[in-house]
């Protein structure tokens, strides 16, 4: 089964980080990727843009409105995400724990609801 690991972080903290902190973390980030790769777990990952660059849509009575920024103020913002194939939740959870961002923030583990195949 899939699952989409969403890895929420404070953007300060993220941003307060020395050069050598950052290093460390992309370091073990590497690593984290590298062995959900071996372990045949990895379907796609990406690290998001901060989100002073999202914008939000919401379509009411016909009409498109636009936001700057994310969908809700909160203290932990979504940063990147991990898709991942695992046996079953606890598996996932598993490999959620060992991200480097669960750390200090929070990862949320969700399993993928699959669309029938279109024609």
């Amino acid at each position: 089964m899939q699952y989409l690991l969403m890895i929420y972080a404070d953007e300060t903290t993220v941003a307060g980080m020395t050069p050598a902190e950052g290093a460390v973390m992309l370091k073990e980030y590497g690593g984290f990727t590298q062995g959900i790769i071996a372990a045949g777990n990895f379907k796609g990952s990406n690290r998001l843009q901060p989100v002073a660059t999202a914008t939000s849509v919401r379509v009411r009575d016909g009409k498109t409105l636009l936001t700057d920024g994310p969908f809700a103020e909160t203290a932990e913002q979504l940063g990147g995400y991990y898709l991942i194939d695992a046996a079953n939740l606890d598996d996932a959870i598993a490999i959620a724990a060992r991200i480097p961002g669960a750390r200090t923030g929070t990862v949320e583990v969700r399993p993928i609801w699959a669309m029938p195949a279109q024609a």
